[in-house]
């Protein structure tokens, strides 16, 4: 660890407001514009995907991209914004009535409390297909098609019922009821970590990594999707709804056993640290290192909101 390159504060947070800038960018370059009888759905798209956040995925992306040697924009781009329209669709869908029922979202109205219910299933249906609909419009374009192909078969699979929707099944049919350690880890491990072991590992194998960094990447995104959700179990308790931009105590209105419920604060703090380190050292251990992928892991585990 003592090796590993990170950035300054002051550089680092200069850094990312740029990167988060070009990917605001990005995305309005790739959400559904033109439009006829169906506008409704293409302004609700727009509304929750340029609602804000902290483009964690997309950025992650474009990091693991530029760490495994890539360095073209226009390969990673309409998949940064793939990750992104499908993590979006998560969110539209975990928000409604049936879910979460949460009425705010970085700090704004949710998209169901806007366009309604219905428009809300349809809003999330429609990120999900057309993140897989600009994906596969880019393989077509690309020189090396195999790597494409990869990366959409990490995406889905990691979406899929096997990643990100399996977590949330267990977490739907859970909620109310205590819930295991392995049950717990299991929802964490799928629900929130799977999209962002996705971003990491696609972002390798546009590159054109070898299958030993793709994994090692996968562990990567594992730990830190870990230590990403426990913080947010922290932040439900500790912060406030004007600073989190989203209700607070959310999970204790929705009857949800989080990491602090079964462990304790305590254990949940150091937890953060302990699974941020993991992912820390893999990246220590590489030929190559992203002093700003090292910066931004770490961050992760000092953010307030």
């Amino acid at each position: 660890m003592s090796d590993l390159l990170k950035m300054n504060e002051k550089d680092f947070t200069e850094t990312m407001k740029n990167k988060t800038e070009r990917i605001e960018s990005i995305l309005k370059e790739y959400i559904p514009s033109e439009s006829s009888h169906q506008k409704t759905i293409i302004e609700a798209m727009e509304y929750s995907v340029m609602g804000g956040g902290k483009r964690l995925r997309p950025m992650m992306l474009w990091e693991a991209y530029s760490l495994a040697g890539g360095r073209e924009e226009k390969v990673a781009a309409p998949f940064m914004a793939a990750i992104e329209m499908i993590h979006t669709y998560s969110l539209v869908h975990d928000d409604l009535p049936a879910m979460d029922n949460d009425e705010y979202r970085r700090g704004r109205k949710t998209t169901h409390v806007v366009y309604g219910e219905d428009m809300g299933i349809l809003t999330g249906d429609a990120l999900l297909n057309y993140a897989y609909e600009t994906a596969a419009n880019a393989i077509m374009s690309m020189e090396d098609i195999r790597s494409g192909v990869k990366a959409l078969q990490i995406l889905s699979g990691k979406a899929g019922v096997y990643g990100m929707v399996g977590g949330q099944v267990v977490d739907v049919e859970k909620t109310g009821s205590q819930v295991s350690e392995d049950e717990l880890e299991y929802i964490y491990l799928h629900k929130t970590s799977a999209l962002i072991e996705a971003s990491l590992m696609a972002g390798a194998a546009l590159a054109g990594a070898d299958d030993d960094m793709i994994n090692d990447m996968e562990k990567v995104g594992r730990y830190v999707g870990m230590a990403f959700q426990i913080q947010d179990d922290i932040l439900d308790i500790t912060s406030t709804t004007s600073e989190l931009g989203k209700p607070v105590h959310s999970d204790e209105k929705n009857e949800k056993c989080t990491y602090v419920t079964i462990y304790g604060m305590d254990k949940a703090v150091k937890a953060v640290e302990e699974y941020s380190e993991k992912a820390l050292d893999i990246l220590a251990g590489m030929s190559a290192q992203n002093e700003y992928l090292n910066s931004l892991i770490e961050m992760l585990v000092r953010r307030k909101k």
